[in-house]
């Protein structure tokens, strides 16, 4: 299979060799870059010649780039501070060049405060990460952006790892983004905050999390993660609260 790994980056110094090195059998590398001021495009040139600048104007928008970059009949997309696993190479590697399908859904495994979450609704967390250039599209979404293929889709076992918040810093560095990009979108959507929203959804989420979806099996950290994301859908409600002028409404 004739496949091109494609990363968008924004100072990921500490994550792109690591990255990058775990697709270091792809034919192609590409990297697009919105700006970093760190040494990551430094970095990533020590693996490919493919790394190139592009003003920030969302995440949709980086990856489009990326992937019309791309010269390979598949892609591989993922983020700078995800790896592909020797597993999830290998099953790659054994796939036929005409798998019968136009995309496969790949299992996301998450590191949270230094423990792989195995619950809590985050695994395994299927995303279409490879699939076939042609005819792919990517959601126009401010948050959590997502790839169609016009055909049928197909799963693989293997994961990408993703060292998502490996310290509280790391968390609460992200947060401030990313609960302004869900309020936004929420917004640009209609959608108005009412006072369920913020008395009752971050509680709801909490005990969805932690019970349905079993995350006291992830022990402490699971806790702690499912408390944080309770607390993340409080403030995106608060600031969408805002952004409808501190007034709320219905759903």
């Amino acid at each position: 299979m004739d496949i091109s790994a494609v990363i968008i980056t924004l100072n990921e110094e500490a994550n792109i060799a690591d990255c990058l090195a775990s697709v270091s059998w792809a034919r192609e590398i590409v990297v697009v870059d919105t700006g970093s001021s760190d040494r990551t495009r430094e970095i990533a040139l020590k693996f490919t010649p493919n790394v190139h600048e592009r003003e920030w104007k969302g995440y949709s928008d980086a990856k489009t780039h990326a992937i019309s970059l791309a010269t390979s009949e598949w892609v591989l997309s993922l983020d700078a501070d995800e790896r592909v696993t020797p597993g999830l190479r290998a099953e790659i590697e054994s796939l036929p060049a005409d798998p019968g399908v136009e995309g496969f859904l790949v299992p996301i495994r998450p590191l949270f405060l230094g423990r792989w979450i195995s619950h809590c609704g985050w695994y395994p967390g299927y995303k279409l990460r490879l699939f076939r250039k042609a005819g792919a599209t990517m959601t126009p979404r401010r948050l959590h952006e997502g790839v169609r293929v016009p055909g049928r889709v197909g799963r693989l076992a293997g994961p990408l790892e993703h060292y998502a918040y490996p310290t509280v810093r790391s968390y609460f560095e992200k947060f401030p983004r990313y609960t302004d990009l869900a309020a936004a979108e929420l917004h640009e959507r209609g959608r108005r905050a009412s006072a369920f929203d913020i008395a009752l959804r971050p509680l709801f989420s909490f005990l969805k999390m932690f019970f349905l979806k079993l995350g006291f099996l992830d022990g402490l950290e699971g806790l702690v993660l499912c408390a944080f994301s309770s607390f993340y859908v409080l403030v995106k409600y608060v600031k969408l609260r805002e952004m409808n002028g501190g007034s709320g409404g219905s759903e």
